[in-house]
């Protein structure tokens, strides 16, 4: 009877230090992936920040046309024109 009890401590206690073995296998196998998808992340351009970008760029243009109405860049309603 004592060693039954033994035996299933030890079994309990195999199974709770191979639960940690698995989730520090799991985390390492993910690591490379998440990593990739972080690299993705920087090095690609989002449609929102592509348009926040875009409208910083206009307002910054219009900006100077206001204050440059001559300048060759500006043309008409301070947009610019085609390349002269």
């Amino acid at each position: 009877m004592m060693r039954r009890v033994a035996g299933m401590a030890l079994a309990a206690a195999a199974l709770m230090a191979a639960a940690g073995c698995v989730r520090t296998v799991t985390t390492v196998a993910t690591a490379p992936v998440k990593a990739a998808g972080k690299v993705v992340d920087w090095s690609t351009t989002s449609p929102s920040e592509a348009d926040r970008k875009y409208a910083r760029k206009m307002r910054k243009r219009e900006e100077y046309c206001r204050k440059h109405p001559d300048a060759p860049e500006c043309g008409q309603g301070g947009y610019a024109g085609p390349p002269r």
